[in-house]
């Protein structure tokens, strides 16, 4: 779907999910994220770049544990420490996993992804055709009741910071690994927040698609 197809149906709040297509599971289990290997920092940062033509080929589930595991997975059991930083270790950001099987929350202690929606709510992710076909969009969504002892004012700021870092883990995952990436803002808040179910605790902070390169 285009971009002035998106707008126009937003406008009438119109814009929904699809259909599941696959097997929408309850859970999945993924496998235990290799935390070892990859290209060096500073290659991986030297190669860091955006991409916005995407191969509709899923990532294999060893890829997509990967994946999260480097955005905001536990790299310190014994302290519950993340590979991102959040501020006083409130984890405010949670990310949400959607792929054509359905929408998922990704479950960093459990390294597994939760269905929470078995909807296809990939088209909503954002006004860009590509997002509608990329294997996964990446949702990241700060949870301000978590944030109780940080100023109102402050807690967006607080959370985009953890989001920030988040979306650079991932970055310097797919520059590592040969996948393309690009993280994005626009897209229609009202209907992605409809079509997820948020709660007003609840705050859309970034989206990001992630997949093969189309070249």
């Amino acid at each position: 779907m285009n971009t002035l197809t998106k707008m126009a149906l937003g406008l009438m709040g119109q814009l929904h999910a699809q259909p599941a297509s696959g097997e929408s599971l309850t859970v999945v289990a993924l496998p235990p994220a290799q935390t070892t290997g990859g290209l060096p920092l500073m290659e991986a940062l030297r190669q860091r770049h955006s991409a916005r033509e995407f191969r509709p080929d899923a990532l294999t589930p060893q890829q997509l544990s990967d994946l999260l595991w480097a955005a905001c997975g536990l790299n310190r059991d014994d302290l519950g420490g993340r590979t991102a930083p959040s501020a006083m270790n409130a984890q405010e950001v949670d990310l949400y996993v959607a792929l054509p099987q359905g929408l998922y929350l990704y479950e960093p202690k459990a390294q597994a992804l939760r269905l929470v929606l078995a909807e296809d709510v990939r088209r909503v992710t954002g006004y860009q055709d590509f997002v509608d076909t990329a294997p996964l969009d990446l949702i990241f969504v700060a949870d301000h009741s978590r944030m109780k002892i940080v100023p109102a004012a402050m807690r967006t700021s607080y959370a985009s910071v953890a989001a920030g870092a988040m979306a650079q883990n991932i970055y310097l995952y797919c520059a590592s690994v040969g996948l393309s990436t690009v993280v994005r803002a626009w897209f229609d808040r009202q209907a992605l927040t409809q079509a997820m179910g948020l709660t007003p605790d609840q705050q859309l902070l970034l989206t990001q698609t992630v997949g093969w390169p189309k070249a």
